[in-house]
């Protein structure tokens, strides 16, 4: 077994991960951006080193500085989580080139499932059948019209490489085609540092059901069990569950024995996850993720195993202690993701921002994964999920109540997040009923009156480096501290000026337009984040719902919109600008 263990993450996997080697009795070693210099996860591993800037492509995607530490520190393995480099073929290779361990798929089988659209050839060649749609990339929005009026419209872009919903659009007519390519295609390349992109038919009622599998290096490969993500919203899961509810049984080894067979025909081993949607009685082969999910805690909770243990082991080389008539399946797990957004009114927008209080649920059957506590600060670079709650019972009717339950006892201030849409979610007649599909948050859940508890954080001022003289055992030395930022105050006038008053936030993010009466001309921003797109010039005329910009902001593209008509007098940012919550980006006179 490893001694030495780096985990190439960030957040609650990153944490997850620690937490078992620790177990096992293996150092491990962080890694960490500017922005997450008192992170959760730096301050749980046994040692930390820095990944200089703070966007994920200049810190955790800098392959040549993470090759430089693990030589630094003498790695013996490397866990890449999920997201980042997790499913980098590049970035595999590069692992094993310098002899160290890279705890995951081999590089070969990466290539060929990592990359959305060599799976869908491989799955096929296996006899497991997809979802109609493109093995070749995208090279213009032609060729989404040209689909779509084949195989009927809508249609769906999505990223070739990566998951977790980055970089997928769905296209509803010919007019939407072109905008919708660039979209996807800015968004998988600020997620997963490429920008490749196919098609497929959209159904138009499936449940998103996935089959985790693991395989050793012994030509041992199991099916453990399957999970339905079907409540999602943007194409993100929000809720999911194990064993999938009113799935047959003989549906269910189909889909392990389908999920093996796509295992085997890429060499596969190591944990991963090949994703089907089900719909009247049948399911196709969607996409395999080649690493860990999020939601692998679910399965651990019904069979009792620890998969990040398995993935180290099989890893170092052991055969997998167990056979397929071994796996044990028992009772109902759920999993809700914590994310720092806001659901009022079905929106999701992003809200990073310093947490203040994180009480846990506790109580039988309860489990917390947490990247996060009380004083850290959610940041617009990276991913907004904050925790992970996950509950197992006998059934699933109590697996709900201890859901619900645990919800309420959990309580998160100084961000808003998605708990009030969890449990609009899990107490909804149609979830109890198992009539929701991948569709059903966004299309039927009534999200209109939902309104979030607002946030009662307050921004600390930031670390900044501070080049200081310590007196060290008697001898002078300079170093670098990051203190808190001194600021000056100005005083307040007693009569500010039109243009010192604050503006009422008036920004709407994508997913509701606003009406006419709302009529505010300036247009802000509801949130930090990274300006990607102006899509407006000075002079042009506007109606009320135009996007204005194209606002990225954890990971998540948001277009702000106009709440009036008129022409545009001004603009006041350009792309790759950070802007902050309250922020005039635009004019509209």
């Amino acid at each position: 077994m490893f001694e030495r263990l780096l985990v190439a993450n960030r957040g609650e996997i990153a944490v997850r991960v620690i937490r078992t080697a620790r177990e096992m009795g293996i150092t491990t070693i962080a890694v960490y951006s500017d922005a997450d210099r008192d992170a959760m996860h730096v301050r749980y591993a046994d040692e930390a080193y820095n990944l200089p800037g703070t966007s994920a492509r200049d810190s955790y995607l800098n392959t040549e500085r993470i090759l430089e530490i693990i030589e630094r520190t003498g790695t013996q393995a490397v866990h890449p989580g999920y997201g980042f480099f997790s499913e980098n073929t590049d970035f595999a290779r590069a692992i094993e080139s310098t002899g160290v361990v890279f705890v995951g798929p081999p590089p070969e089988a990466i290539e060929v499932m990592g990359d959305k659209i060599s799976s869908r050839i491989a799955a096929t060649a296996a006899g497991v059948a997809g979802v109609p749609g493109t093995t070749e990339v995208l090279q213009s929005a032609d060729e989404i019209v040209a689909f779509g009026e084949q195989y009927g419209w809508p249609v769906a872009i999505k990223a070739a490489y990566g998951g977790g919903g980055r970089g997928m659009r769905v296209v509803n007519s010919a007019a939407d085609a072109a905008e919708a390519l660039a979209s996807a295609q800015r968004e998988a390349l600020a997620s997963f540092g490429r920008d490749e992109c196919y098609l497929e038919r959209y159904l138009t009622w499936p449940r998103h059901v996935e089959m985790q599998i693991i395989g050793d290096a012994h030509d041992n490969l199991l099916w453990l069990g399957e999970r339905d993500c079907s409540c999602q919203r943007r194409h993100q899961k929000l809720i999911e569950e194990s064993p999938a509810p009113d799935f047959p049984d003989e549906v269910r080894v189909q889909m392990g024995e389908a999920a093996v067979k796509v295992a085997r025909a890429c060499g596969y081993r190591n944990a991963g996850t090949v994703e089907f949607l089900y719909q009247d009685g049948q399911f196709y082969f969607l996409e395999m993720n080649t690493r860990l999910q999020v939601e692998h805690p679910i399965t651990e909770a019904i069979t009792g195993l620890d998969l990040v243990e398995l993935q180290l082991r099989v890893a170092a080389g052991e055969p997998l202690p167990l056979s397929q008539d071994q796996i044990v399946r028992t009772g109902h797990a759920i999993e809700i993701r914590l994310n720092a957004e806001d659901p009022s009114g079905g929106r999701f927008i992003p809200s990073p921002g310093p947490i203040v209080r994180f009480d846990r649920a506790d109580g039988p059957g309860v489990r917390t994964d947490a990247g996060y506590e009380a004083g850290d600060t959610i940041s617009q670079y990276y991913d907004n999920l904050i925790a992970k709650l996950i509950v197992w019972a006998p059934d699933r009717e109590r697996a709900i109540a201890k859901a619900i339950r645990a919800l309420r006892e959990t309580k998160l201030e100084g961000v808003t997040t998605t708990i009030p849409a969890d449990l609009a979610i899990l107490e909804h007649p149609d979830f109890h009923a198992v009539e929701h599909s991948t569709k059903w948050v966004e299309d039927r859940l009534d999200l209109s009156t939902l309104t979030a508890a607002p946030t009662t954080g307050t921004s600390e001022s930031p670390s900044v480096p501070t080049e200081v003289v310590a007196e060290v055992n008697g001898k002078r030395v300079a170093v670098k501290l990051y203190l808190p930022e001194m600021t000056q105050v100005t005083p307040t006038r007693p009569n500010p000026t039109r243009s010192e008053v604050p503006t009422p936030r008036s920004a709407r993010a994508q997913g509701g337009k606003p009406s006419a009466a709302s009529g505010s001309g300036t247009v802000t921003v509801p949130m930090q984040g990274t300006v990607v797109k102006i899509s407006v010039e000075v002079g042009q005329e506007v109606s009320v719902g135009d996007t204005v910009i194209v606002l990225e902001a954890m990971k998540m593209e948001n277009s702000i919109l106009a709440e009036r008509s008129g022409t545009v007098s001004e603009i006041r940012v350009k792309p790759g600008d950070t802007v902050g919550t309250g922020d005039v980006v635009a004019v509209i006179a």
